[in-house]
């Protein structure tokens, strides 16, 4: 007997990677979501697609939300609710678009109410403390802080900094290449301190990491960011060099990369980007994605309505009027 549910859900997988071009990362998180769902439709006897109904697209909602840890705190959030419930209705809207289903049993079913999040961004005398926190200059300083630098000034995802190859770069111009999300590229600018910063570590302190690699290996030997064996570098170690330097400055031990791409775009728009032109350097699909940024900033709000309002100003109304105050 054809096992219907294993059959599209292979499909939908495909459809994933091949017509929709998901970066690795996101096809990774579709999958782990849609692995819960399946087990949870056969531990109910649910292997037939096209007998889903809305009433167990709601009670799979409900059983992760009461999901708990051995003290009862909730194990899922309700962002990852929300995010387990947007591979759900991908796979049955999927499975309706290709006339597998005659209809789609998520459609009706709404997410958790996720708290609006606003972007955390480091103040720019932080970023600076930041900058300057590796000393000395052996291979891995010089490293960090090319990594550092180049997060900041172009904002790119961590993801993108460890894919980076020589290829990429082009210091000439100021230049590099990134492969983004859905292996969308696109070519950011890179500024005088972080390019300074590069070029140090690709001169000296690259040459030697590169020399501790295994000379049977050959792997990866385009890199830009090399781990201290000579190898590509990890997600996981960059999230280290980032909390690290923020340690060393009395910064948030939780400092993410994330932070420095979120103080990027934030620091442009105070000084005055465009916001489709930010919208291109960070490579977001969507203006709207984008926009997250213009709220982070009270001080630029109240600036450009000091500048742009006409009864902003007290004094305005005041020289109307000699002076008096008006009753």
């Amino acid at each position: 007997m054809t096992d219907e549910l294993a059959k599209l859900l292979a499909e939908h997988d495909d459809w994933l990677a091949v017509e929709r071009g998901l970066a690795v990362n996101s096809l990774v998180a579709y999958r782990r979501d849609l692995r819960r769902y399946e087990a949870f439709l056969r531990a109910r006897g649910e292997v037939d697609p096209a007998e889903i109904g809305e009433s167990v697209v709601h009670e799979y909602v409900r059983s992760l939300e009461a999901l708990t840890d051995a003290d009862g705190t909730r194990r899922l959030a309700a962002s990852s609710v929300a995010r387990a419930l947007v591979a759900v209705r991908s796979f049955h809207r999927f499975c309706t678009r290709e006339g597998f289903v005659e209809r789609d049993p998520s459609e009706e079913v709404g997410a958790p109410r996720v708290p609006a999040g606003i972007p955390k961004a480091l103040a720019e005398e932080e970023v600076e403390r930041l900058l300057h926190a590796v000393t000395g200059d052996d291979p891995l300083a010089q490293r960090d802080r090319a990594l550092l630098e180049l997060l900041y000034a172009t904002g790119i995802r961590i993801s993108e900094a460890v894919g980076l190859d020589l290829d990429d770069l082009d210091l000439d111009d100021g230049v590099l290449r990134v492969l983004g999300k859905g292996s969308k590229e696109r070519v950011v600018p890179v500024g005088r301190r972080a390019r300074r910063a590069v070029e140090v570590y690709l001169r000296d302190g690259r040459l030697v990491l590169r020399h501790a690699r295994s000379r049977r290996s050959t792997r990866d030997g385009d890199a830009v960011v090399l781990n201290a064996r000579g190898g590509r570098i990890s997600r996981q170690s960059c999230w280290s060099i980032v909390r690290r330097a923020g340690v060393r400055v009395g910064l948030d031990a939780h400092l993410s990369p994330h932070v420095l791409r979120h103080s990027c775009a934030t620091h442009m728009l105070d000084h005055g980007a465009d916001l489709r032109v930010v919208q291109e350097l960070l490579g977001h699909a969507s203006i709207s994605t984008t926009q997250v940024y213009t709220k982070v900033s009270p001080d630029r709000l109240r600036a450009a309505y000091d500048a742009a309002h006409p009864r902003a100003h007290a004094t305005t109304e005041s020289a109307r009027t000699g002076g008096r105050t008006r009753r």
